[in-house]
């Protein structure tokens, strides 16, 4: 066999695995799936311990970690976090720790850096508002990686711990529902009426978005989350050809839950905007 063909084939092995606390992570899904239809993905849900905003920093690496060893086993060769708790409270132990020894030649992101590194730019009174879960707020994650990206923009942060509850539930669209999201909406702006850009640093709450655009004030931008980690994966991908090199083009997707996977495709695929059919797991 001719070597190149030779490391043509042994060079593209693995997938990409997106491993999010539940349903959010599908809305990253689906805008790598639209940006780069060709590659092979898996998807892993944890649905059973969604959700991970209120757990703490030792339980939340504890489920990450294990997501990503599933996803490794799945063939993956490069996961994405696509969960900002688990961005803000794994990514790095994982990265650092972890994979020399685990997985050295594999690569695990999150969604927290590409959701920072556009945003100041984008704000015309400096000001940018996040809304996200308490693990994310208390993180402060957002405010350090603005800092050190966007240090003259002001970081405004609301804790939102129902609306992951809402969302897995379907109840946001309810007048209770409604009146939550309003309320933790009102708090953000009370801390600072010159916000003009906010972002949905759940990758869950884009679901919401038609809801969160009616209720902010007029010209303010609401951002999700999925396009901008999209258009920064496409980056990567082309700064680290070796990585995009073993990812195999088979155009499929195979997706996990460790909820009951009825429950899972039932919600999963009106998010996702097409049918989903996810296989039950269990992490450990």
């Amino acid at each position: 066999m001719p070597l190149f063909l030779y490391l043509y084939f042994v060079e593209r092995t693995g997938k990409i695995g997106v491993f999010d606390s539940g349903f959010g992570g599908l809305t990253i899904l689906r805008e790598f799936v639209d940006t780069f239809p060709m590659y092979d993905y898996v998807y892993l849900g944890d649905n059973a311990r969604a959700p991970y905003g209120n757990k703490s920093f030792d339980l939340i690496y504890e489920y990450t970690l294990e997501g990503v060893k599933y996803l490794f086993d799945q063939g993956c060769e490069l996961v994405i976090l696509a969960c900002n708790t688990a961005s803000a409270k794994a990514l790095r132990t994982i990265q650092q720790k972890d994979l020399p020894i685990i997985a050295p030649t594999k690569r695990v992101l999150g969604v927290i850096r590409p959701s920072t590194e556009e945003i100041g730019s984008l704000s015309r009174t400096g000001v940018v508002g996040i809304l996200g879960t308490e693990g994310t707020v208390n993180s402060n994650s957002y405010g350090i990686e603005l800092a050190k990206l966007s240090p003259k923009t002001t970081v405004i942060q609301q804790a939102c711990p129902l609306w992951v509850p809402l969302i897995e539930e379907q109840a946001y669209d309810s007048a209770a529902g409604k009146l939550i999201i309003a309320s933790d909406i009102k708090r953000l702006f009370d801390q600072n009426h010159e916000i003009d850009v906010i972002v949905l640093a759940c990758t869950h709450y884009p679901i919401l978005k038609s809801l969160i655009d009616s209720l902010v004030p007029s010209g303010v931008t609401v951002l999700s989350q999925g396009p901008l980690v999209a258009e920064k994966l496409k980056d990567y991908l082309i700064r680290h050809p070796e990585i995009e090199k073993r990812l195999t083009r088979g155009a499929t997707l195979a997706c996990y839950t460790t909820e009951s996977s009825d429950y899972f495709n039932e919600h999963a695929s009106e998010i996702f905007g097409q049918p989903l059919r996810a296989a039950h797991i269990q992490l450990n």
